[in-house]
């Protein structure tokens, strides 16, 4: 966890930041002909490479079992942060980051977060060049984007591409849906991993994560949108904190029987398969082998449905829960405690 210092104030400031990226050069119009469409492409991409480029590092870290690995980053403050994957980091000690320049710098990992395959470590330096966080709730499909990263340790690799879809999921290691990933086109190879995508602007829309071996042409990436909340809990709490109830549940047919009789709106539910002592469900009186139908009024068919409801709820804000028991309804109140 990091010490609470004007650092850190510093990168709160950047990650929030609506400004334009440093040294960002008006755009001029041109007239759009055919002699000039690729020289414009091509000025736009050596234009965001010129700028996002120094913030790009390689990062490499070492299992306790000898193995090594590496993968991408971009930093994100003058003051040595940077993000990267989660899978390029986590269980790996002694890294190290190597700049655009060459330098080799050590790094620690300053919070981890497996859910969203996103993880904030810092060099051992000072004053380095970085890039910043866009919107990437204003993104496009068919709009350019640039990925940067070292694919197989060849450092300062660059392709393009296009936004081919925005909100598709992918689960993480901890087994929770990533939400709102973008799918592109722009070449991934191993190694590409933690690094930005970035769109014509010269600003990181997203942090490129993971490849389908089997496609062509098929990369992802985890938006800033998430990146930039991630990051808030790791550096305020040294961790992200989730709203859970303490419970344990998978996906169970409603007889359809008893679901005609009670005019359920679906034969699917989430059945209680364990309740944890003291926590959050259990006092609000929910039971092992209980069906949750609904939530607030919304139908729950999967434990993701559930995952996206309590992520999208503020601490503190009961939740309404439409319960079956046996063969009669329940409906109970619980208030969502954070993770310690």
């Amino acid at each position: 966890m990091i010490d609470r210092t004007a650092d850190r104030q510093r990168l709160l400031a950047l990650i929030n930041s609506d400004a334009a990226p440093r040294d960002a050069a008006p755009q001029t119009a041109r007239p759009v002909s055919d002699e000039n469409l690729l020289d414009a492409y091509s000025q736009a991409v050596i234009r965001v490479v010129d700028l996002v480029g120094p913030a790009v590092i390689c990062v490499s870290g070492r299992r306790d079992d000898g193995r090594g690995g590496l993968g991408s980053g971009f930093l994100l403050a003058p003051d040595g942060f940077a993000l990267t994957n989660s899978h390029v980091v986590h269980g790996r000690n002694k890294l190290a980051a190597t700049t655009s320049d060459g330098d080799r710098l050590d790094a620690e990992l300053v919070g981890d977060d497996p859910a969203t395959d996103l993880a904030l470590i810092r060099l051992s330096a000072r004053d380095l060049p970085f890039a910043q966080l866009g919107e990437s709730e204003s993104l496009r499909v068919g709009q350019l984007v640039i990925a940067m990263g070292n694919p197989f340790g060849f450092q300062s690799t660059v392709s393009t591409g296009v936004v081919s879809a925005l909100s598709r999921t992918m689960r993480g290691e901890s087994g929770r849906l990533i939400e709102n990933i973008v799918q592109h086109t722009a070449p991934l190879n191993p190694g590409n991993s933690g690094g930005p995508l970035v769109d014509s602007h010269g600003r990181v829309a997203g942090i490129n994560t993971a490849i389908i071996a089997q496609a062509q042409g098929l990369g992802f990436a985890v938006p800033a949108k998430t990146a930039r909340w991630v990051l808030g809990e790791l550096i305020g709490q040294g961790r992200v904190r989730r709203p859970y109830l303490g419970i344990s549940a998978g996906v169970a047919a409603v007889p359809r029987r008893l679901a005609q009789r009670l005019d359920l709106l679906s034969d699917q539910a989430l059945e209680v398969a364990g309740v944890i002592a003291g926590g959050p469900a259990a006092r609000a009186g929910l039971q092992e082998g209980d069906l949750i139908v609904s939530v607030d009024g919304r139908v729950l068919t999967s434990v993701d449905d559930l995952h996206r409801l309590l992520t999208a709820r503020a601490a503190g804000t009961p939740l309404a829960l439409h319960v079956v028991r046996g063969e009669r309804e329940l409906e109970l109140t619980v208030e969502p405690a954070m993770e310690a």
